[in-house]
């Protein structure tokens, strides 16, 4: 429900007034005439708007549309559960309804009777009413013969109906106060509805964005792990993707632009789809990194923005790999019968977007028959230990692989436990991203 405003709307009166069908103040007092006198005297309104808006108002305020000011029932005062008396407006058509449907009307009362010229439909005067209306309660009234309208109408949309016969100020006061809550309830499980749908299409959308690997024909396994570092998202600022190329080559990428935003997220998808695109069309190395480069600087949302990437490309044997760093960790290495370690990472390149016309080594290493790598971001080991200021770090990293290791996880355990692992030592969640790939050969 809007809150109380008082900018731009017309006086109104606090005199017992008649709903609908006998007015105790003149029809000059009401919505058309009120604008007319607002007019005549904008430096009292103005003060009057600007002292309204400044002070809460505890009263409701009730709009009631009718056409037939001659008789009817009187309702001699409403009163609220505060005991503040209900303001009130009334119009006699759906035009000046429509010029007093201020933000600070919570409730509109509308008689059934009310006729739209040239409409059949006996509910045509409603359905304006609630479409010039969409956040106000809406309550109707009827004869008690009309109950089946009455019905009707509240399927339409209206919060409740009233009969003329049996209505009186305590009970008219007690339907305003049901319908405006009962309006609030529906407004707030639509917005409920609506943000779960949202949620829905997003995480659609993102699970949508997070790659397939394509290895088919090939002997390595492949595992991941992903972690967005915002809260209740699905994709972050980290990227990865491995592909085989016809000649048989495997081609790894981890990847992590700086920040976790929406906007880093984005850039990510942006480069990892670049990647792709350029491996499979036959770029690698320092080629590959300089083009991802170009990418990264029309793309990136300022100069400041940067990332740092991490390429493998493993021989159709299995037994090397051209290894190529961005200002990324290096991968870790594990071999049977001997500790995990990092593969070197001397004479590496900067990280992508800082450096114009930068150079990327390609660096060769032996894998060995059966070997698992593993590529990582950083959001894996800048987690800190404990309450003090140190971090996990790679050499703990390793450590903890190690571990891991030696109680014989791998593959998705593996991968599961370090994660795990990591968050526990942090001391609960990681706030940065966390991206893991698995890569692994069994020789035979």
């Amino acid at each position: 429900m809007s809150a109380p405003s008082g900018g731009g709307k017309e006086p109104e009166t606090t005199m017992p007034a008649p709903v609908p069908r006998q007015r105790e103040i003149p029809a000059v007092e009401s919505g058309a005439a009120a604008a007319a006198a607002a007019a005549t005297a904008p430096a009292a309104t103005a003060t009057a708007a600007t002292a309204t808006a400044t002070a809460p108002q505890a009263s409701l305020t009730l709009l009631v549309i009718e056409d037939d000011p001659a008789g009817g029932l009187t309702v001699p005062e409403i009163l609220d559960a505060d005991g503040h008396r209900i303001r009130l407006r009334s119009a006699r058509n759906l035009t000046e309804a429509a010029r007093l449907l201020t933000p600070d009307v919570h409730c509109v009362l509308l008689d059934l009777d009310l006729v739209l010229p040239g409409e059949a439909d006996a509910l045509a005067a409603l359905r304006q009413v609630l479409r010039i209306a969409p956040r106000h309660a809406v309550l109707v009234l009827t004869a008690e013969a009309d109950a089946e309208r009455a019905a009707e109408a509240v399927r339409v949309g209206a919060q409740d109906y009233l009969f003329r016969d049996e209505l009186d100020g305590r009970l008219l006061s007690r339907a305003i106060r049901y319908a405006v809550e009962r309006k609030r309830a529906d407004i707030a499980q639509y917005k409920l509805a609506e943000s779960k749908l949202r949620a829905q299409e997003n995480a659609r959308l993102e699970r949508g964005l997070l790659p397939t690997p394509l290895l088919e024909g090939s002997d390595l396994r492949f595992a991941a792990r992903y972690r967005p570092g915002r809260s209740r998202a699905l994709l972050g600022g980290d990227f990865y993707d491995t592909v085989r190329t016809p000649d048989g080559t495997v081609h790894a990428m981890i990847g992590d632009v700086c920040g976790h935003g929406p906007d880093e997220a984005a850039l990510g998808v942006e480069l990892r789809i670049a990647w792709r695109a350029l491996t499979l069309a036959g770029l690698c190395g320092d080629d590959l990194l300089a083009t991802l480069q170009e990418v990264l600087e029309v793309e990136r949302p300022c100069e400041e923005i940067f990332a740092t990437l991490c390429t493998v490309d493993i021989s159709p044997d299995g037994r090397r790999a051209g290894l190529c760093l961005a200002g990324h960790p290096a991968p870790l290495i594990s071999r049977p019968g001997r500790p995990a370690q990092l593969l070197p990472y001397e004479n590496s390149g900067p990280a992508l977007g800082l450096l114009p016309r930068a150079r990327w080594p390609r660096r060769q290493v032996d894998l060995g028959g059966t070997w698992s790598l593993m590529l990582y971001t950083d959001g894996l080991i800048e987690g800190r230990i404990g309450e003090g200021r140190e971090r996990l770090g790679q050499d703990g990293m390793v450590e903890m692989i190690n571990r891991h290791l030696d109680r014989g996880l791998s593959g998705e355990g593996l991968l599961e436990a370090s994660v795990t692992e990591a968050r526990r030592l942090n001391g609960g969640e990681l706030t940065d991203d966390v991206a893991v790939v698995l890569l692994s050969r069994a020789a035979g």
